[in-house]
């Protein structure tokens, strides 16, 4: 029973924290209407253009219904990756202060803000199957289909949103880290197969592929999202990455977390 209750004061914690984040949204729905223009873009523009072209080998699966996962896994990077701005955002306000003479864990307030993450991402998951309906991509509608893609968003938002988070304590400042922010999200992107297999890299970019997280979580919302895909990396694997990946930046994160006052 202990353990038990320990568990539950642990995720009220964590749950706290995402219900703070959150609110924020509420106060800014604008945000909701910029973050769509992006993904629009791509499938509208770069979608039907390389559609017409059939340069892309995709196993003969559409490219526009090939590059939807894709770009949804892009959406949730770009959330998720600037996520830590607002860490120092907090800092400066004096937030952050509070945090840390609470006795919540530390690791608990890094949880809580990559679960907010998480949720944010998924209002993106809206706007991309929506734009993919729209355009006619045939999206698989199996609820435990749905349900596991709910989770790799989550998993894989809590994961750069934590790395994120990470950067922000090493750097310290908004200008540097938005910096850094802008140079890593675009290899990341492109380093994985959102917009193309990794059967058609060279061989020194399929194994930085291997090693990009982005990699894993847009294979499993293929393999998810489209009927017949598959997941050439296994969907098992892709869970095991993302989680294993976030657990370990979440005690990463725990440690460093305090470190952002000094």
């Amino acid at each position: 029973m202990r353990i038990l209750r320990s568990v539950w004061h642990y995720a009220t914690q964590v749950a706290a924290i995402a219900g703070m984040d959150m609110r924020k949204l509420r106060h800014d729905p604008m945000e909701l209407l910029t973050r769509a223009i992006q993904p629009t873009l791509w499938l509208l523009v770069f979608g039907q253009v390389f559609e017409r072209a059939h340069t892309i080998p995709t196993e003969g699966i559409d490219y526009l219904a090939f590059l939807t996962p894709g770009i949804l896994a892009q959406s949730v990077l770009f959330i998720a990756i600037f996520n830590g701005i607002s860490v120092i955002w907090e800092r400066d306000l004096g937030i952050v202060h509070k945090f840390l003479v609470s006795p919540a864990p530390r690791t608990a307030l890094v949880l809580g803000k990559a679960l907010a993450a998480g949720v944010r991402a998924l209002t993106q998951a809206v706007i991309v199957y929506a734009l993919a309906i729209a355009m006619g991509v045939q999206l698989g509608s199996n609820p435990l289909a749905l349900a596991g893609v709910v989770a790799l968003i989550l998993l894989g938002a809590a994961l750069f949103s934590t790395f994120s988070l990470i950067i922000a304590c090493i750097v310290k400042t908004r200008e540097r880290f938005m910096g850094i922010g802008q140079v890593l999200t675009m290899p990341l992107f492109f380093a994985s197969n959102a917009i193309y297999p990794t059967s058609i890299m060279p061989e020194w970019l399929k194994a930085i592929a291997h090693v990009n997280p982005l990699t894993y979580l847009v294979d499993g919302l293929r393999a998810l999202m489209l009927s017949g895909a598959g997941s050439p990396l296994g969907l098992g694997w892709d869970f095991a990455v993302l989680a294993v990946g976030l657990v370990a930046l979440v005690a990463v994160g725990g440690r460093m977390y305090p470190r952002l006052i000094v």
